[in-house]
């Protein structure tokens, strides 16, 4: 515990709320900026006096407890919620799973890249959304049984006949091990376990070897029905607070596969 760094952040939180933000009526002739120490401890549920003391850089360690009620009557984010318990010498609480909801400013992002296939999937990788360039590429995802991707590769009729298969296969079950570790309470991720266990040898396997990893960038061979195989550079662009990863296929430029994206783009049908 710094006592001195969580007094002075205390301090400068309180600062920044304003009582109407709370809803306390500040009054005409408030002087003090942001909200009054009585006022911080009587929505967090503390006395008067152990919060004074906290901002004095005296008080005793706070628990998690008294550390989560100064959060919210601080209105803390969910980064300085994360710094108010390391500051304290305590870790967050970890998130309860991956969020199966896609923010509109992804879905507005989908929606801009024309020319470039991509989706999203959460921590287990549950397809979550996706444009139509990903359509034209891969097929409509709709139209298969599960929209899980790690499911369908260990279970899909194709298997893993090939080097590349079996490399993105290593690297999903090391991801989905990590993912496991990070929610550990999730019954979705737990259920994709279990049932991938009972049905996949080549899951089980991989999954005992105990590797763990976090994908960003790969490259990704693709076997296309009408092109033949493209290759493009898959980038990811994680969204930690979500446990969602946006996944982009681009290509590089004057290549084969560059010239099948812009094709796709003018005729957006795939021809699977």
């Amino acid at each position: 515990m710094d006592r001195e760094q969580l007094a002075a952040f205390l301090r400068s939180r309180r600062a920044k709320v304003l009582p109407a933000d709370v809803g306390i009526d500040g009054g005409a002739r408030r002087r003090t900026p942001g909200l009054r120490r009585e006022e911080v401890a009587r929505l967090a549920g503390i006395s008067v006096d152990y919060y004074a003391r906290l901002e004095q850089a005296r008080g005793p360690r706070p628990s998690r407890q008294v550390l989560g009620a100064l959060a919210r009557a601080l209105r803390l984010h969910d980064d300085e919620r994360t710094y108010l318990f390391q500051v304290a010498g305590e870790q967050p609480a970890l998130p309860a799973g991956p969020s199966p909801h896609v923010s509109p400013g992804i879905l507005h992002l989908l929606d801009r890249l024309d020319d470039t296939p991509a989706f999203v999937i959460d921590a287990k990788y549950d397809l979550l959304a996706w444009n139509p360039m990903a359509v034209a590429l891969m097929g409509d995802p709709t139209a298969t049984g599960s929209r899980n991707m790690i499911w369908n590769l260990f279970t899909g009729p194709t298997g893993l006949t090939s080097q590349e298969a079996s490399r993105f296969a290593d690297e999903c079950v090391a991801d989905l091990r990590a993912a496991s570790v990070r929610y550990p309470g999730d019954p979705g991720i737990q259920s994709l376990i279990a049932r991938l266990r009972s049905t996949s040898p080549d899951f089980t396997r991989r999954w005992d070897e105990h590797q763990v990893c976090v994908r960003r960038v790969t490259t990704k061979r693709f076997e296309h029905p009408v092109h033949g195989e493209l290759v493009f550079d898959c980038e990811v662009l994680d969204l930690a607070d979500a446990g969602q990863k946006v996944i982009f296929y681009t290509a590089e430029a004057g290549s084969h596969s560059a010239w099948v994206l812009c094709s796709l783009r003018q005729r957006p049908a795939y021809a699977g």
